[in-house]
C-alpha cells in the first residue's frame, strides 16, 4: 500500500505523519487486497471565523474506483480519526456491493423517468463561483452505466460525479437533489437530434439508489 501525506497552510510532521499512518493502516486492515494508493489532503484553514478548520481528506484508489471521504473539526487529530473511520465505511460499503454484483445473475435494466426537471438545481444556495481556477484535477473516465455512477457518487462523498454513459456515449453529470433523490444532467445536441435519448436533466428514481 502506497500512502502519500500532503499538508495545506500546516507542516506535516513527523509525530503527524506517524498519527496517519497508525490509523489509515487500521482502516484498510481488512482491505489491503482491493487497496493500492491513499492519498491524504490535511489542511487548516487561516481564517479565525471558521469553527471546523483542520480538515483531513483521504483519496483511496482500489482496483480503478476512487474511494474519498473528508472531515472537519476543530483539532487535525480529531479529524484523522474521523476521517479514518469514514474511509473504512466507505471501503466496507464498496467491497460488499463488489461482490454482490459478482454473484448476482443478470438483470434486467431499470428503466428511468425520462421527464425533463424544471427544479432549480441549486434551490436555496446562493451560487458562487470563484475568481480564478484553483485547481484542474485529471482522471480516467470509463464507460459505465448509470447505476454504476450512482454507486460511484455515493463513495467519492461528493454532491455530483461525472461520467461516461456507456449507453450514449456522452459526459454526464450525475448529482444529489436539495429535495432528496437524485438527477443526471445531460448534453443536448445542438441540431436538437439525439437520436432518441432524452436530453436536459432527468430523475434517478428511488429503485434505482442502492
Amino acid at each position: 500500500m502506497k500512502l502519500l501525506i500532503q499538508g495545506n497552510n500546516i507542516t506535516v510532521t513527523d509525530s503527524i505523519r506517524d498519527y496517519v499512518h497508525q490509523k489509515l493502516e487500521k482502516a484498510v486492515k481488512h482491505f489491503q487486497g482491493i487497496t493500492t494508493t491513499i492519498d491524504v489532503h490535511l489542511s487548516v484553514a487561516r481564517n479565525p471565523r471558521i469553527n471546523n478548520s483542520h480538515a483531513a481528506e483521504v483519496t483511496v484508489h482500489a482496483n480503478g474506483t476512487v474511494i474519498r471521504a473528508q472531515e472537519s473539526s476543530g483539532d487535525l487529530y480529531a479529524s484523522i480519526d474521523l476521517v479514518a473511520d469514514k474511509i473504512t465505511r466507505q471501503l466496507r460499503k464498496y467491497k460488499e456491493k463488489h461482490l454482490a454484483k459478482a454473484q448476482a445473475q443478470p438483470k434486467t435494466p431499470i428503466p428511468l423517468d425520462d421527464q425533463v426537471l424544471t427544479n432549480d438545481l441549486i434551490g436555496d444556495r446562493a451560487p458562487e463561483l470563484p475568481a480564478e481556477v484553483v485547481r484542474m484535477k485529471y482522471f480516467a473516465m470509463p464507460a459505465m452505466s448509470i447505476e454504476d455512477a450512482l454507486h460511484q457518487l455515493q463513495l467519492v462523498d461528493h454532491d455530483f460525479f461525472v461520467f461516461c454513459n456507456e449507453q450514449t456515449g456522452e459526459i454526464n453529470v450525475i448529482y444529489s437533489r436539495n429535495h432528496g433523490g437524485f438527477g443526471v444532467i445531460c448534453p443536448r445536441p445542438e441540431n436538437g437530434h439525439n437520436n432518441g435519448q432524452s436530453s436536459g436533466s432527468v430523475e434517478v428514481p428511488a429503485a434505482a439508489t442502492v
